[in-house]
């Protein structure tokens, strides 16, 4: 589990498949590795990954073609500047939210607008998971745990000040990035309890799961309608 605030800006040292798995080493002089050990978990632009290989100033993980299809890894190049976030601990400040390092899907810039010192910026994701995201709550973007201000539709904004802009790769985003989206882990949990006992029925699951198989006087008949 991760708290969504980034502890450093690593570089891509080496990012090539060895056999059947790809080997990624990053490059990370600022992360503090006193306290990792090999099998660790450190957040990678969010995506949760297992040290395999580290040294004072870098560590390694593997990463299969499933994380590959499904996140943006499957467009970074050596060089490339990442957010790192190490495994929090029953000592850590949980300063963001809740943070799983399973990436739900890839998300895409749309526009960034200049708003005094911070910036507007508005993402589009995949239509599956519009349903998760609501105004005010809480989204992981890149590793990135941010606020929502607006939702419509599949696009939400989000507000980044003058801080999060240089502590993260947002400095970095140009309209068109492609970056990882991980949603609230309490709405994609509160769906499968609203569905109750439909959700052992073929064909319920949360990727699955039509928006409209959830309605109104479906929320009534559970004692949601008050």
């Amino acid at each position: 589990m991760f708290t969504g605030i980034i502890e450093s800006i690593g570089s891509v040292e080496e990012f090539k498949l060895r056999g059947s798995e790809w080997r990624l080493k990053v490059r990370c002089p600022d992360l503090d590795f006193a306290d990792v050990q090999l099998g660790d978990s450190i957040a990678v632009n969010g995506c949760c990954l297992t040290v395999t290989q580290f040294g004072s100033a870098s560590f390694c993980a593997d990463v299969s073609n499933e994380s590959i299809g499904l996140t943006t890894f499957q467009y970074l190049k050596s060089g490339a500047k990442v957010n790192l976030e190490k495994a929090l601990t029953p000592q850590t400040r949980l300063g963001g939210h809740l943070v799983s390092g399973h990436v739900d899907g890839v998300g895409e810039l749309l526009s960034q607008v200049n708003d005094g010192g911070s910036w507007r910026l508005t993402f589009k994701v995949p239509d599956a998971l519009a349903r998760y995201i609501a105004q005010k709550g809480s989204i992981c973007i890149d590793g990135t745990s941010l606020t929502v201000n607006t939702v419509e539709g599949a696009c939400f904004g989000v507000n980044i000040i003058p801080h999060t802009q240089q502590a993260t790769i947002i400095h970095t985003y140009k309209v068109g990035q492609h970056v990882n989206i991980e949603v609230d882990l309490i709405a994609r949990y509160l769906e499968r309890l609203v569905l109750g006992e439909r959700a052992a029925d073929a064909g319920s699951s949360t990727a699955s799961a039509s928006p409209a198989g959830i309605t109104k006087a479906f929320l009534a008949d559970h004692g949601f309608g008050h």
